[in-house]
């Protein structure tokens, strides 16, 4: 089972690394309550693990000129392992595709895309997308605006289920 392997101060340093990814060692070890070297090993324990899988800053995409964002609904011609994973693929060379996510289903994957404006991903969207190899059709939402963005894991439900099986 997934998570299994870790204790609740694993735990505990993944939340508060995924909190504020920017503390010091030492502040990381007093919240969690061990003392620093312990603490140090256990994070690179846990990276070697590919538990920690890297360290972000949050951008605001808006601040920068990307206001414009759109989920695009992808259906292939053929859905072969082949013909999934070279599309899979040709999306890692496609800077205004954040996120691909293969789905199950009529449509075969969920694109989360962002643009400086319309006409820009209007562009992407007729000269890259739709025009891609194996590409049946392309069905797009503008987002107007939203609710919750919250990329972090949600450690309440992991700390519940850690609970129920112990």
């Amino acid at each position: 089972m997934a998570g299994a392997r870790l204790d609740d101060i694993d735990r505990k340093i993944l939340a508060e690394l995924q909190a504020d990814g920017r503390m010091t060692n030492v502040e990381l070890a007093r919240r969690v309550g061990i003392s620093a070297p312990p603490c140090l090993r256990r994070v690179r324990t846990l990276e070697e693990l590919g538990y920690i899988r890297g360290y972000h800053a949050r951008i605001d995409a808006r601040e920068l000129g990307l206001e414009v964002q759109v989920f695009a609904m992808v259906r292939l011609a053929s859905q072969s392992e082949r013909d999934l994973a070279a599309f899979e693929s040709l999306v890692q060379d496609w800077p205004m595709v954040r996120e691909c996510h293969m789905l199950n289903g009529e449509i075969d994957f969920i694109l989360k895309c962002i643009s400086p404006d319309l006409s820009s991903f209007q562009r992407f969207l007729t000269n890259s997308l739709t025009a891609a190899p194996n590409v049946a059709s392309v069905k797009t939402s503008l987002v107007i605006r939203a609710a919750k963005t919250e990329p972090a894991v949600p450690f309440e439900v992991v700390e519940d289920r850690a609970r129920d099986a112990g």
